[in-house]
């Protein structure tokens, strides 16, 4: 939490200047109530127009002076916490952004969104009571009561008497409501994992008719959220409404005693009309102070939450090594990806997805990859690119490790295509073009030519002008990925790794794509995971996976004779005059 200190740096004029108003507001207000005791005192005990309105004038500007300063520390408040709710929100986004899948993963989606959000919100809030009211309020009690005391020393006390009190309501409502704050946040980043799944997944659930079943999942999550709530408001509310029995309950005792006092002469009507004002600043300041208790309770629990974020260091650091240099003799050049004694598992104590791989591919090779579903091929490439870090052994690009590069001049190396399509708010050039900004138009078409996509974007609106929105949500699947093909092309990688990405295209357009391939991507280093085995029989060599290890590894016409997993993966999908054509 303290960490977060250091994103008020910047503002330091603001977090002084704004505090130093404030109390120059707060002295103002304390010294009101004495003006009225004087002019009750000496102005209408004696008649005195002339002293009544000379003293209200000095009032009136004295509520002007108190009014200026107050807009001057709300403009430095404002100021500090928007600021430091930018910083903290840029900060905590380049953080986020730089950890690994591994982190990512461990997170969630809707928690990084919600502290992202939610959390540096309330944070923002208590950087702005900070400089407003922190000052202000103690300083209000604290100085009422001063001035109670050079008052009436023997009516003060009752509310030295009273403050003990106030302190063990203000500790019980702190200690019971701070571990369940914490617990709110939690539920709701629950809540917005259930509301995440449900919109994305909203065709599965329409297809298998789970609208009640996943209606009655998210009320039963939104009301275990309600219920923290009310238990948390029931005894948070009770802070106002104890705080104001307490002082009420002693503005009784000094209306009492004060009487006795007026009575015998010792206290002047004035005199106790001040000190039961001064009694309503200290109740009005502890009605803040409560507010603020709650406010900056919740703010500690967020504090926490966005702490954790930024103290969470990426597994995956960057290398310092500089890409090396292709050799132009294939012959001594170093393999282009490289697989030695490689093991990984997404757990540390759960089962390996990768065990002892061992494979060299040669620069300009295409390979082909397939296995059953959970054999490991997705897990395989992603290690490539650094996504993940192997467990044990070594994955090397031009025969430099992967962890001895600068993350991003190995990613530039590497053209990727995911198994999801995604892409992006913005024209379809600009999706293509998103890898290399530098593409020409001549470049974008002819990515998208390769990839069989520039048909479909003839047919389009305003073709290659066309927006596309949300992800794209307005193209089939088939038409995303072979957009992602295009923008993975249109990067002219020196290795290009397809991860499964023609799965929604039909046999004829991915035999064209594959084809295209074959000349846009001559001497590059391609890789190609596939289901199909349409789709990799006439790679360089297949590598097939099973369970995590690898099976086999040849031709299409070695592995039909040497490699049974592959025969029955053949089986499944081929002919017999098919496979063996």
């Amino acid at each position: 939490m303290f960490k977060l200190v250091g994103f008020l740096k910047p503002f330091r004029k603001e977090c002084i200047a704004g505090p130093f108003f404030k109390l120059l507001e707060a002295i103002l207000e304390l010294l009101l109530p004495t003006v009225v005791a004087l002019i009750v005192n000496n102005g209408i005990g004696r008649g005195d127009k002339t002293y009544v309105l000379q003293m209200g004038a000095l009032m009136i500007g004295m509520a002007i002076l108190g009014y200026g300063c107050s807009l001057v520390c709300q403009h430095y408040a404002a100021r500090a916490s928007q600021g430091f709710g930018t910083d903290l929100r840029n900060a905590l986004f380049k953080h986020i952004s730089s950890l690994s899948y591994a982190e990512l993963d461990r997170f969630g989606t809707p928690s990084l969104i919600n502290r992202l959000t939610s959390d540096v919100n309330q944070l923002q809030l208590a950087v702005a009571m900070l400089i407003r009211l922190v000052i202000r309020a103690p300083f209000i009690c604290i100085g009422a009561i001063i001035m109670a005391m050079i008052l009436d020393f023997r009516l003060s006390l009752i509310l030295l008497v009273s403050a003990p009190v106030i302190g063990v309501i203000l500790y019980f409502i702190v200690s019971r409501t701070a571990p369940l704050y914490r617990g709110y946040q939690g539920k709701l980043d629950r809540m917005g994992a259930v509301l995440s799944e449900n919109l994305t997944g909203v065709r599965v659930i329409r297809a298998f008719a789970k609208g009640r079943a996943e209606q009655q999942r998210f009320k039963e999550t939104s009301e275990d959220l309600t219920g923290t709530a009310i238990h948390v408001g029931r005894i948070a509310a009770l802070l106002n409404p104890a705080t104001s029995l307490v002082v009420n309950g002693a503005i009784i005792l000094i209306l009492w005693a004060g009487g006795l006092h007026i009575d015998s002469g010792s206290l002047s009507q004035g005199e106790i009309i001040a000190f039961i004002n001064y009694v309503t600043q200290i109740l009005l300041a502890l009605i803040v102070v409560s507010n603020l208790v709650i406010i900056f309770t919740k703010a500690a629990s967020s504090g926490a939450r966005v702490s954790e974020v930024l103290a969470t260091q990426a597994s995956i650091a960057n290398g310092e090594k500089a890409v090396p240099s292709a050799a132009a003799d294939k012959i001594s050049a170093p393999p282009a990806i490289a697989f030695e004694s490689v093991s990984f598992g997404y757990s540390a104590t759960g089962e390996l997805a990768l065990d002892g791989i061992t494979l060299s591919i040669a620069k300009g090779e295409t390979i082909g990859i397939i296995g059953g579903t959970g054999s490991g091929k997705s897990t395989l490439v992603n290690l490539i690119p650094r996504f993940y870090d192997a467990v044990k052994g070594a994955v090397k690009v031009n025969g430099a490790n992967v962890k001895d590069y600068q993350l991003e001049e190995l990613r530039s190396l590497i053209g990727m295509v995911p198994q999801k399509a995604m892409l992006f708010t913005g024209t379809v050039a600009d999706n293509i073009r998103w890898g290399n900004p530098g593409a020409t138009a001549e470049d974008v078409a002819e990515a998208a030519r390769a990839a069989q996509a520039e048909e479909f974007i003839s047919k389009l609106p305003q073709g290659y002008d066309t927006v596309l929105v949300r992800g794209g949500l307005n193209l089939s699947g088939g038409q995303k990925q072979r957009l992602t093909i295009a923008r993975a092309l249109a990067a002219k990688p020196d290795i290009l790794i397809l991860d499964d990405s023609a799965s929604a295209l039909d046999y004829s357009t991915d035999a064209a794509l594959r084809k295209a391939l074959r000349e846009t991507a001559a001497g590059k280093t391609l890789l190609i995971v596939s289901q199909r085995v349409s789709s990799v029989r006439h790679a360089d060599r297949i590598l097939v996976l099973d369970d995590g290890k690898i099976a086999g590894l040849g031709t299409h016409e070695e592995l039909l004779a040497s490699c049974q997993v592959y025969q029955e993966v053949c089986r499944s999908q081929l002919s017999g005059e098919e496979a063996v054509s």
